[in-house]
């Protein structure tokens, strides 16, 4: 039988150290002769990014062995996300980028890694991938004074390299940003993605074809996007056909181009869905060729599904244990390699037959110290706003050893997502599950700017930043509380950078939450804009307006020229080290609460940057959020400790 407990108070097995030991991400896969390598964060040693690998002969996976030893770091910083810090070249070798320096470094079984590139020279690595037995790279290169620059590179396996710059082979520049290059099947052309400010990846791309003499680019041409569309991925499936994701329907879908002297473009298997997505990382695949010419790939509206089309079109769905933020990574005959979150709440690497998806194999990730019936289930809502329809996931309090009081409504804690171009899926993590085992419901909002709903969604945002997604959310937020499904009068926000932005504007716009929890969220404008690195060094201009024209309007939008409006309790969490978002928005916000006698609490983290990724950093944060979240609704966690309000 069932112990009835206020909401709030519900004891769990979800510890914050459990919860932040078992949330490792799984970065990119790749098939090595009889192996499977892959690469994983390692919590404990800092969130460095460890390479992985088992055998995926036999019935069950062999054991896992570690290739990349600590202190190495595969990690790149190439438009500051990086992606791709890794691969694999034909013998074996593991290529990788080391996040200290950002060189990239050769390493073979029995031999520790040795360098390929240059020292000290300003330069970073990533997107790092091995074709027709070339190492091909994404270079940023930083000169004091100037912004980046880059270009499509080779980069020889030679130890000479590491000493003169002149080895690297650049292939192609011409663009502020490029990103995703393929080599035709016969090595005669080069396909890649290209963008240049104020675009982001996502408004407006082209992809572009060049021909190659001597191993470099002599002439190329724009052969789609360029007017408004944003393509996506060239995968080449003969000399002369490419397959990629476009957007002129108003969502990502597949396209075949066969370099004709008329350009055939042709859709293929058509949708209402993305196959396609925010090119934040350089190593984000949507979909691959298998070796019969059939395509797997992931579809995207709200949540996800993975799919094979045929040449004919026909699209078959592959039923498989991934719940969600799937990632085609590498394939091989009809097998497929892909990383995704699971349904109980940790990242996942799955090998999948497409002819046979329900032998479908667990290759790493999904277990945690917790069974399921502690995962709540997501369940898709959408909500009517003023700007058009709210997307949502709302994630209710599961515990199946508690329930709570007839006729009480429990808490709950809109999730904020940062980006603020992205999307969240439909699995609960374990943070999520942090709460909800708790009794504190969870909604998380794929506010209008996401991603995952088709190019209109996206846009709502243009211009909107501070105005449309702060609607949704206190959209989303009342119409849970409508729907007599969370208490109107304990309803939290919470969110971290471009998302602690929202939750920011929320609490000085609106009374509708009692409670903001916001992590190194952006609070100036004006600020943001003189810091950021290159990558969004525009990023503004499309969603608040172009400096300095529109001004006034980035002083009106931010929470520091309100802060006489922030009158929320408030529970502020900053990274020491970040320069994204710097201490002093932060700690403006802390004064200002102090100054306005509103209850709060600011935690710094020495060491962190933004984002947090410290082991002992994510535990202290959850345990303090929950502790905020009891004091201000008037529940006692268990076992978590008290935190101090000013």
């Amino acid at each position: 039988m069932k112990t009835t407990i206020p909401y709030g108070s519900w004891p769990s097995p979800l510890t914050a150290a459990a919860v932040a030991a078992a949330s490792p991400r799984i970065e990119g896969a790749r098939f090595v002769g009889d192996d499977i390598w892959w690469g994983e964060s390692v919590p404990d040693e800092g969130g460095r990014t460890t390479v992985c690998r088992r055998s995926a002969l036999g019935e069950a996976p062999g054991p896992i062995e570690v290739v990349l030893p600590a202190p190495w770091n595969a990690r790149s910083r190439v438009h500051e996300y990086g992606g791709g810090a890794w691969t694999v070249t034909a013998d074996g070798a593991l290529a990788f980028v080391h996040n200290d320096d950002q060189r990239v470094w050769l390493m073979s079984d029995g031999d520790g890694p040795w360098p390929v590139t240059p020292a000290d020279r300003g330069m970073r690595f990533g997107g790092l991938t091995w074709q027709r037995g070339r190492l091909l790279a994404i270079r940023e290169t930083h000169r004091p004074g100037s912004p980046p620059h880059r270009d499509i590179v080779e980069v020889p396996l030679d130890r000479t390299a590491a000493w003169d710059e002149r080895a690297i082979l650049s292939l192609t520049e011409d663009s502020d940003f490029l990103a995703q290059p393929a080599l035709s099947s016969d090595g005669t052309h080069l396909a890649w993605i290209a963008w240049d400010h104020p675009h982001m990846p996502w408004d407006t791309t082209e992809l572009r074809v060049g021909r190659l003499e001597d191993g470099l680019v002599a002439e190329w041409a724009t052969i789609a996007g360029g007017d408004g569309t944003a393509p996506l991925q060239p995968v080449w499936t003969g000399e002369d056909d490419l397959v990629y994701s476009d957007d002129p329907s108003g969502r990502w879908n597949l396209w075949r181009l066969r370099l004709t002297a008329d350009l055939h473009h042709g859709p293929i298997a058509p949708a209402d869905a993305d196959t396609g997505g925010a090119l934040w990382g350089l190593a984000l695949k949507w979909f691959a060729v298998l070796e019969d010419g059939r395509i797997v790939a992931v579809r995207t509206n709200g949540d996800d599904q993975l799919v094979v089309a045929a040449p004919d079109g026909a699209a078959t769905t592959l039923e498989i244990g991934a719940a969600a933020n799937i990632n085609i990574e590498d394939v091989r005959g009809s097998q497929v390699l892909l990383t995704a979150s699971g349904a109980r709440g940790s990242a996942e690497l799955w090998l999948v037959d497409a002819n046979e998806p329900a032998s479908a194999a667990l290759i790493a990730g999904g277990s945690s110290p917790w069974g399921a019936e502690w995962m709540p289930v997501p369940r898709a809502v959408t909500f009517d706003g003023p700007h058009g329809p709210v997307h949502a996931f709302d994630y209710a309090p599961t515990n199946p050893e508690v329930d709570a009081p007839d006729g009480e409504l429990p808490p709950y804690v809109v999730f904020v997502h940062g980006g603020p171009t992205s999307h969240v899926g439909a699995a609960a993590s374990g943070k999520i599950a942090y709460l909800t085992s708790r009794g504190v419901g969870v909604l998380d909002v794929n506010y209008g700017g996401s991603t995952g709903y088709g190019r209109e969604y996206r846009e709502r945002l243009l211009g909107q930043w501070g105005v449309v997604d702060v609607d949704d959310v206190i959209a989303a937020a009342r119409g849970l509380a409508e729907s007599g499904r969370a208490d109107p009068r304990r309803l939290a926000i919470a969110g971290g950078s471009a998302g602690g932005w929202t939750v920011l504007c929320a609490v000085t716009a609106s009374d509708t939450f009692s409670a903001g929890i916001s992590r190194y969220g952006v609070a100036d404008l004006r600020r943001l804009a003189e810091d950021t690195h290159d990558f969004e060094s525009h990023y503004l201009d499309s969603m608040v307006g172009p400096l300095p024209d529109a001004e006034e309007r980035y002083i009106e939008r931010s929470p520091l020229s309100h802060l006489e409006r922030l009158t929320t309790p408030m529970l502020i969490e900053q990274g020491l080290d970040d320069h994204v978002v710097p201490p002093s928005q932060s700690e403006a916000v802390r004064d200002a609460l102090a100054a306005n006698g509103v209850p709060h609490a600011y935690l710094a983290f020495a060491g962190e940057g933004h984002g947090f990724r410290l082991a002992a950093t994510v535990a202290r944060s959850l345990e303090a959020e929950l502790a905020f979240l009891g004091q201000i609704f008037g529940f006692e966690p268990p076992g978590v400790p008290a935190l101090d309000l000013d």
